[in-house]
């Protein structure tokens, strides 16, 4: 099953402007994990950003998106899938996994 551009379209006004080699590696991740890839939040518009309080800018430019993960081994499928289809940027929080690829900067973080 292909992660649409839907799935990543900003909730407030459908505002998918994705990168396009992000989006193949989410699905090439989604695929080495073997497990559904439920998106929570890919593309946001600068209104949409702000209201959520982040002041980061890879949800805008369409390098990021959060990953529903429910429990640690479906965090551990997910985290998998991410590092062997190359994404080096990933943030860890209870009930989902942040994945960018706009900093050139290796980092693994919590929320």
């Amino acid at each position: 099953m292909k992660i649409t551009l839907e799935e990543m379209a900003c909730p407030c006004c459908g505002k998918k402007d994705i990168n396009l080699h992000f989006l193949w590696r989410l699905r090439l991740a989604r695929d080495l994990a073997r497990t559904p890839f439920i998106i929570t939040s890919g593309v946001r518009c600068e209104k949409h950003n702000k209201e959520i309080g982040s002041t980061s800018r890879n949800h805008v430019e369409g390098h990021a998106a959060d990953i529903a993960a429910s429990s640690g081994p479906v965090r551990g499928k997910i985290l998998k899938g991410l590092y062997n289809a190359g994404f080096t940027r990933v943030g860890i929080g209870n009930t989902f996994i942040h994945v960018d690829d706009m900093d050139k900067i290796e980092s693994c973080w919590l929320y």
